[in-house]
């Protein structure tokens, strides 16, 4: 029987609209693939969302990747806010299965800026009971020591789980824990995947 359900918060929860961030600014798919690989798509990047990296040390990084766009790339992570957008389904969900009687997680990889900029599109999260933001505790999915700190931490029986989260890398992680997964495609998807294990949706 399924007890807690833990969800991913990028691209479930709400969306990381990467490109239309970028395109916000005028660029065109060539800029917009350019400032791409100089600063989502580096390895610091990982290191920056479990916190192993400041902001002004992540803004060089991206910087020395590409020296000639400087202005560009501080120009569209400055302004990150609008990065983010709450999916208008997450607050009914969480409301609907609180009422059920489910205890309710997340496990993120979530930068610190992006979650104090982003605070208003991330208002689902005082209704949920607790989860773990990777920059915080300096672990990042799909680290095995991350899933082990939320089993811990929360005191879960992984059979009694399931993780929701749109990578499967990250999926594969839990599983190794015994805990039951849905990879996210979509929010109907989603439903019916928890359905079948038994969750009212």
């Amino acid at each position: 029987m399924i007890t807690t359900i833990i969800f991913d918060i990028g691209n479930v929860l709400a969306d990381f609209t990467w490109k239309e961030h970028f395109e916000r600014f005028g660029y065109d798919e060539e800029m917009v693939e350019r400032i791409a690989k100089a600063t989502v798509r580096t390895p610091a990047w990982n290191e920056y969302d479990k916190g192993a990296l400041t902001l002004e040390e992540i803004m060089q990084e991206f910087v020395d990747a590409d020296p000639a766009i400087e202005a560009d790339i501080r120009r569209v992570m400055d302004n990150v806010k609008t990065m983010v957008q709450r999916n208008d389904y997450a607050i009914p969900w969480i409301q609907k299965l609180k009422g059920e009687g489910y205890r309710l997680l997340y496990l993120s990889n979530f930068s610190e800026k992006a979650e104090t900029e982003c605070a208003y599109a991330l208002d689902f999260i005082p209704y949920m009971d607790g989860g773990i933001l990777s920059y915080r505790e300096k672990l990042i999915k799909p680290m095995p020591e991350i899933y082990e700190l939320l089993i811990r931490r929360y005191g879960l029986v992984p059979q009694e789980c399931v993780f929701l989260d749109d990578t499967m890398a990250n999926l594969e992680g839990a599983q190794k824990f015994g805990i039951h997964t849905i990879l996210f495609r979509n929010p109907e998807q989603a439903a019916e995947e928890l359905r079948k294990l038994g969750v009212e949706m």
